[in-house]
């Protein structure tokens, strides 16, 4: 399920591995993540993903700099995000432990981690307002974990694209306006789709 390289990032490979390149426009190593993905890296490196509905953590370690960020959705199936037994808590617990453990396995210490959320905007027709339900969830869970929660860009109709800098904890959000949003509704709606036939789990040692 995860897969680590060299010690400078570990990714989820249920759909794709996350593309990395140079950012010429910022001079710095990069990786794009999309939907079930996460990255972690120790290194002075950004992290980019683009939002609709779907929400993403950025957590780090500010003693050390590693930091990692992931971009998940709760599914549709079963129960309300506040509900402990839900598959849907269980699923949105998974997401963000994965990253969690990833994180202190790279030397991250989980008491001092603070955290900054972004995403869940109301992008989905037909769907609710699964933003919302994501929103709610990230929120408590860093409450119930007690991680510092220092920032949040949450809600609102339009899809965000996030640029996260793990060694500084620097944060860019810039708001798609005016892009076509076709793509990433396309590829939230699929993500959702098989968000329903899976089940939460993995490879993960939870603390």
């Amino acid at each position: 399920m995860a897969k680590a390289t060299a010690g400078t990032f570990v990714f989820d490979e249920a759909t794709v591995r996350p593309i990395l390149y140079r950012d010429r426009g910022f001079d710095i190593d990069a990786a794009k993540i999309t939907p079930g993905q996460y990255f972690v890296t120790p290194r002075d490196m950004m992290i980019v993903t683009v939002l609709g509905s779907c929400v993403s953590a950025c957590i780090r370690d500010p003693r050390t700099g590693i930091g990692g960020m992931n971009h998940f959705m709760l599914p549709e199936r079963g129960g309300t995000p506040d509900s402990p037994l839900s598959p849907s808590a269980r699923y949105g617990a998974y997401a963000m432990e994965v990253l969690i453990n990833q994180l202190i396995k790279l030397g991250a210490r989980r008491d001092t981690l603070e955290a900054k959320v972004f995403g869940a905007g109301k992008v989905l027709a037909g769907m609710g307002d699964i933003g919302q339900r994501n929103a709610q969830f990230v929120r408590e869970y860093l409450k119930l974990e007690k991680i510092a929660l220092l920032a949040e860009d949450l809600g609102d109709i339009h899809p965000r694209k996030v640029y996260f800098f793990p060694h500084s904890g620097r944060v860019l959000v810039k708001q798609l306006r005016s892009a076509s949003n076709q793509t990433i509704i396309t590829r939230e709606k699929a993500y959702s789709r098989s968000l329903d036939t899976s089940q939460p789990g993995g490879d993960v040692d939870l603390f």
